[in-house]
This record gives C-alpha cells, sequence and structure tokens, in this order.
C-alpha cells in the first residue's frame, strides 16, 4: 500500500498490525511494525511520531536505519544522519539487507558534502542489482547513479540515468519514487538550460507530493523550484540570492548546503555565479556588495 502511495490505508494495516502483535507480548515482529509506523509518519512529516515509533522499534529488536537517519536528513540534521548511516554501513551485512540502505547512504553522502563515498555506494548498489536482478534495485541504483552525476557536474549524464529511473518508476506503480525521480530530472534539466521542461516535471513531482501527503520532499521542491519566482537583482536566480544571504550572515558552504537541502559542489557553484555577475571575487566582497545594494 506505501509502495503504490495508498499511504492512509498503509498506516491503517501498519496500526492493526501492532496492535496485533501486541497480544500476546514479546512477539519480536512488533518492531517491524513500529519501523513501518516510523517510515509513513517521516514521509508525512510528522517526525515527533515517527522518532517515537523508531525508538519504539529498537526497543522491540528492529534496527531504526535507514529510516532515522532519512528523516535526521529531513530535518537539517547532515552531521546526525551521516554518523548513523556510516555506523550502518560499517556493520557486517547480506547482499540483501546492504541494498535497503545504500539508496539513503548516496543521498546522506551527497548532502554531507562527500561524493566519493556517495559514489562509492551507488556502484556497490548497480553491482548489486545486477546480481540479484530485482526492478527495485535497478530503479533505485538508476536513481542514485544520476544523483551523484548531477552533483559531480555531469547533467547529461545524470538524466540519461534518470529515465532510466523515471520509466522503472512508473512500471512498478511507485509514484513516491517516481515523484524524487522527476524532481531530479528537473534539477538536470534546468542546469542544462531547458527550464521550461524542468520547470514541468517539477509541477509533476509537485502535484504527486501533494496528492501522496509527502510535507518535506514538497518543501523541497518548493525551494528548488518555487511555484512563483519574484524577480531578483542584478540577473540572480532566486537560489542565488538565497545562498548570497546565508553567506552574508557568515555561514560555510556545509551549512548552506544543510539549510538549502543541497550539495556543497552546487553550493560552490552558485557561489561562482555569484561572483561573476556581481563582478566581485571573494565571499567578503559579495557579503559587502549584497548589504551596499540591499540583498539581505
Amino acid at each position: 500500500m506505501q509502495w503504490h502511495g495508498e499511504w492512509p490505508k498503509a498506516m491503517d494495516e501498519a496500526q492493526r498490525a501492532r496492535e496485533r502483535l501486541s497480544d500476546p507480548p514479546g512477539q519480536p515482529a512488533i518492531g517491524m511494525a513500529f519501523y513501518q509506523l516510523g517510515e509513513l509518519y517521516r514521509l508525512r512529516g510528522d517526525f515527533t511520531d515517527a522518532e517515537a515509533a523508531y525508538r519504539e522499534a529498537r526497543r522491540h529488536g528492529r534496527e531504526p536505519q535507514p529510516g532515522l537517519a532519512n528523516m535526521r536528513l529531513m530535518q537539517g540534521q547532515v552531521d546526525a544522519a551521516e554518523a548513523a548511516i556510516r555506523r550502518v554501513m560499517d556493520e557486517p551485512r547480506d547482499h540483501v539487507s546492504r541494498a535497503r540502505i545504500l539508496g539513503s547512504c548516496v543521498e546522506i553522502m551527497l548532502a554531507a558534502g562527500d561524493a566519493d563515498a556517495a559514489a562509492e555506494a551507488a556502484v556497490e548498489l548497480a553491482a548489486i542489482a545486477s546480481d540479484v536482478d530485482a526492478p527495485v534495485l535497478h530503479a533505485t541504483a538508476a536513481q542514485v547513479t544520476g544523483a551523484v552525476a548531477l552533483d559531480r557536474g555531469d547533467p547529461r549524464a545524470a538524466l540519461d540515468a534518470l529515465r532510466q529511473a523515471c520509466a522503472a518508476w512508473g512500471e512498478l506503480g511507485a509514484p513516491y519514487d517516481h515523484a524524487r525521480s522527476r524532481l531530479l530530472v528537473a534539477l538536470c534539466c534546468r542546469e542544462l538550460g531547458d527550464r521550461d521542461t524542468a520547470e514541468l516535471e517539477a509541477d509533476a513531482a509537485r502535484q504527486t507530493f501533494e496528492r501522496l501527503g509527502a510535507v518535506p520532499d514538497n518543501a523541497r521542491l518548493e525551494a528548488l523550484f518555487p511555484a512563483t519566482i519574484p524577480a531578483a537583482p542584478f540577473d540572480l536566480t532566486r537560489r542565488e540570492v538565497e545562498v548570497l544571504a546565508l553567506v552574508a550572515a557568515g555561514k560555510a558552504n556545509r551549512e548552506i548546503a544543510a539549510e538549502l537541502m543541497i550539495s556543497e559542489h552546487t553550493v560552490r557553484r552558485h557561489l561562482q555565479n555569484i561572483f561573476v555577475r556581481l563582478g566581485v571575487s571573494s565571499r567578503a566582497a559579495a557579503t559587502a556588495f549584497a548589504y551596499q545594494h540591499g540583498l539581505v
């Protein structure tokens, strides 16, 4: 039910499983029910309830990762997400168990600015997908491969992989993952200068997130592709103005990346564009320019 976007029904069934497994007490599978509840709460942005469910899952013997690390990333706590996923990745696991965390590992490592670790995880997931030959693993591998290529500044290669991911998620009937891939496609198209297609892809993803009630993902999409974009001065994009404001506030690249939920590589690229458009060559000069011209 969760897979096919029927989240309210999935929540009801997970609650029923929790109640059923509570009587008699001590049934180990109840940890799975609590973990599934945590995932559904997380996807909807109910972080307090999600954390409580993950804690109950842990208490009943179910590892709360990668769900808890994914939630920390959604909350902007990149360091906590990175520490958790590294700990889980360092523990011995079989192929199937490891495949469940590799996709999250890629996303978290990109947010943490460790592009090499993200690339290694993406390659490992692709290898497992090839061995196991499961459609969901092929789709996930294509998506994270595209995300890594986009982070490394190769939107054309990223777009090829992400188109494969979109097709696979569509065939699997997984609207949430399909929408997440379409958002990455939108970012690729924008990097390639095709703003019309970027907006179309972003709008399609927005409609899915709104229908599902995926509040955190919709908020991230809105930050990347605002529904209404006011004109920005000095030919800066809205995102560049946001980056400039955070630079002027004394934020480091890592902090900016965490706050805007983008990679450090993307922050550096925005800064390069800002310097060129403002005719400055340092963060200090950009900050002074921003204050002098009322940009912050």
